[in-house]
């Protein structure tokens, strides 16, 4: 098959990118693939050129909400029609017209949750879907960095829909992890493409601040300094919008905050106008980037350091999409790995929680299966955020025999090796920060590559040229100000000379 003609057509584009094609191959042999491409390699290509060629409508599971409706809005704005996000978003009489005429849509976008409720799953069996995929499927894993208990059903649910060809994509998944996406997917035998986590184009600096206000001054700083557009990453809401209005405050009027406390329109607006060069630089926690398409940020800046090296592969591969030099910068702080350890730890049920858990159901006999029936008690009652809550759920509900003291046990023991785990990462991004050897190597070792050659700009061990990042416009613009300002004190002068 003579795939570029078919990528011409459809697409307009004359020739794929790394992986794209070996990928799209792999999926029409029918081999059940996973593809571990670059951020911004184009992986939703992978999915929609086969969607064309292939009998029936693909499947697409997205984890953000945000990311599933900028995929449609996308794809729309590029003339498809057949194109439709079962979400929150819809109204109950938009959901049930959507499930009634779901037929007519060559690409369904979900969530796995939408995809657990039995009414849409026995709505989609009942379609001959021709590909199903998991995006970000690393979130699959339980050795993945943001492992999400619903994606664990995802073997399941494709089971019941009779095992159709599965397209699973990622950035960032080592050996270890494509392996057990294979196995939660339930593949059997499956054909892997991997590609280089290596960014050439994107050079790996690390600053250090003694104090937070000096990492703050230093990101103003930065900001007036670098050729944007640029986004700047957190772990907290509260200091993503305080640094956005302290930008502004210092005249970067471009600046906004993007966290998951803003309603789903605020969030959208901001994506926009990012997109569409309204705003110069977004000061963000970790869901903002994915699966945007913005291919001239310039650069990525980490205020807080990332909890793992994967999430920080993610992050800085939202800039130089378009292949040109950009620069990624983590300002650290002695002490920051206290909020990373902290945020971890926050992300697990603890030993009081549990404990209350288990007193409830013992006093009540509640059995496992009903929890989804009192979970807004329960998390009341015990303190759980959303995701504690899932993990709890998704863990008691795949019990089938009930023994509360031994599964009391076990749940303990399941969060005390998630969190394990996740401290081992931290750590690890630690080592990193502290590393004397190059910065792109050690990344490369992680995941069992060797550096072919490194670019001219590498990291700031082997030493980076700051100026080749610096904002010249900007730079003109400031002096040909400050000409204009010294050519009118003069012609003030001369004036009065006269006079």
């Amino acid at each position: 098959m003579e795939l570029k003609r078919y990528l011409k057509k459809y697409f307009g584009f004359e020739a794929f990118r790394s992986g794209q094609e070996e990928t799209i191959q792999s999926v029409l042999e029918n081999k059940h693939t996973i593809s571990m491409l670059p951020t911004g390699t184009g992986k939703s290509l992978c999915y929609q050129l086969p969607g064309y060629l292939l009998d029936g409508p693909v499947l697409v599971i997205s984890p953000l909400l945000s990311l599933m409706q900028d995929q449609v809005d996308q794809m729309m704005a590029m003339g498809e029609k057949r194109v439709i996000a079962l979400n929150s978003f819809l109204s109950p009489q938009q959901k049930a017209k959507a499930l009634e005429e779901l037929e007519r849509y060559r690409f369904i976008f979900i969530s796995p949750e939408m995809l657990g409720i039995d009414s849409v799953l026995n709505r989609i069996k009942k379609l001959s879907v021709s590909l199903f995929v998991v995006d970000e499927a690393h979130c699959i894993s339980q050795w993945g960095y943001d492992f999400r208990p619903d994606y664990l059903k995802l073997g399941e649910f494709r089971e019941k829909l009779g095992r159709p060809l599965t397209l699973a994509l990622t950035a960032t998944a080592s050996a270890e992890v494509r392996k057990d996406i294979a196995e939660k997917l339930h593949l059997g035998v499956w054909n892997e493409v991997v590609y280089s986590v290596d960014r050439p184009a994107i050079s790996l600096a690390l600053e250090f601040a003694s104090t937070f206000q000096e990492k703050l001054d230093r990101t103003v700083e930065l900001v007036k300094y670098l050729k944007g557009p640029g986004i700047i990453y957190f772990s907290s809401k509260k200091v993503a919008e305080q640094t956005a209005v302290h930008l502004r405050e210092n005249g970067i009027m471009k600046a906004m905050a993007y966290h998951g406390g803003l309603d789903p329109e605020s969030r959208i607006l901001i994506q926009q106008q990012f997109i569409n060069g309204q705003l110069d630089v977004v000061c963000a926690t970790s869901a903002f980037g994915m699966g945007i398409n913005k291919e001239d940020v310039r650069f990525v800046i980490h205020f807080h350091m990332p909890l793992q090296i994967e999430s920080y592969l993610q992050e800085i591969g939202r800039a130089a999409r378009d292949g040109r030099d950009s620069i990624a910068i983590l300002i650290y702080t002695p002490g920051d790995e206290q909020l990373a350890y902290q945020l971890a730890e926050g992300e697990m049920p603890d030993q009081y929680q549990i404990d209350r858990l288990f007193a409830f159901l013992i006093e009540n006999q509640i059995h496992y299966q009903d929890l989804a029936g009192r979970a807004e008690e329960l998390s009341m009652i015990c303190g759980f955020t959303e995701i504690q809550w899932r993990i709890v759920e998704d863990y008691l509900s795949n019990i089938e025999s009930m023994d509360y003291k031994r599964d009391k046990v076990s749940l303990v023991q399941l969060i005390e090796n998630r969190l394990f785990v996740k401290n081992m990462k931290i750590k690890k991004m630690l080592e990193w920060i502290h590393t004397k050897d190059c910065k792109r190597t050690f990344i490369l070792d992680l995941f069992g590559e060797e550096i072919q050659e490194k670019p001219r700009n590498c990291c700031s061990i082997c030493g980076i040229e700051i100026n080749h990042f610096e904002d010249t416009e900007q730079s003109a613009s400031q002096c040909e100000a400050e000409l204009d300002w010294k050519q009118e004190l003069a012609s003030i002068l001369l004036i009065r000379e006269r006079i």
